[in-house]
């Protein structure tokens, strides 16, 4: 079983996209409601988006199972990422939209929790601490870029439309200030992109977990309006022509991140 796919480079950036993937294994899509099997949730094509980043030296790592299994960018204690809002859960038992994922009474326990936690999220954490060890162990530091997507409008989390670029740093304490700054002069700079920080996506367990500047991890999230980038009412398209310019922004984004160092490095 893949639970992941890596690309593996020597500069300081990592790159993790967990939310892109669309494989459910067949034990738990049987119990799903059929709107649900069109996973209508999938962070689309941004393992596409961010595919040039093995060439640029970075390391590239894409969760294949789709957040309906288990999102591995909430926190396994269930603790809510926003206290307050309405908040998805480790294993989603509802669509962004409000739907029920599950037939009636198919919705996994607390146990199925439990094992769904250990078999696909655990795994691909301890990969990624090991990656960020490794650059850490490098470099003396390590930058880490989450990159998701979601539709421009959705009424369960937000109101109105959200900015193209939204920049999240947990309020700054996931990273360096000069880490925030270049990545929010890249995003205010793209020409034709609408942009906020630390906006109604401030970074999920991954930035929040990870992002610890004292101790040479600094960590950054990039969710991305997909009306900027594809036609939202045909997901599984990707029409390379009409990413360009987001690539674009996304490639200068990833080059400086890659190539900025921190005034000290921190030391474990």
């Amino acid at each position: 079983m893949v639970l992941w796919q890596l690309s593996r480079g020597d500069s300081p950036l990592i790159v993790s996209v967990p939310h892109a993937g669309r494989h459910v294994p067949d034990a738990i899509r049987l119990r799903m409601h059929a709107a649900a099997h069109a996973l209508p949730d999938t962070d689309w094509h941004v393992e596409s988006l961010y595919g040039f980043v093995a060439s640029t030296g970075g390391t590239l790592i894409v969760a294949t199972h789709s957040r309906y299994v288990v999102d591995l960018n909430r926190a396994p204690s269930g603790a809510a990422l926003y206290p307050g809002a309405d908040n998805t859960e480790l294993c989603p038992t509802r669509t962004f939209a409000n739907e029920p994922i599950y037939e009636r009474g198919e919705e996994p326990g607390g146990g199925e929790i439990e094992a769904r936690r250990a078999t696909y999220f655990d795994p691909y954490h301890v990969q990624m601490a090991a990656e960020l060890a490794r650059l850490r162990a490098r470099h003396g530091y390590a930058v880490l870029l989450d990159g998701h997507s979601i539709a421009a409008q959705v009424p369960r989390f937000f109101t109105g439309r959200l900015p193209d670029l939204n920049l999240g740093t947990n309020d700054g304490r996931s990273c360096d200030a000069s880490l925030q700054a270049l990545a929010t002069g890249i995003a205010a700079q793209a020409r034709g992109f609408t942009h906020v920080v630390n906006g109604r996506f401030k970074g999920g367990y991954i930035t929040r977990h990870y992002g610890a500047p004292h101790r040479g991890v600094h960590a950054l999230q990039l969710e991305m309006a997909q009306a900027c980038y594809m036609d939202e009412a045909n997901p599984r398209a990707f029409d390379a022509t009409r990413a360009l310019p987001l690539a674009g922004v996304l490639e200068r984004l990833v080059i400086a991140l890659a190539e900025w160092r921190p005034a000290r490095s921190a030391s474990a």
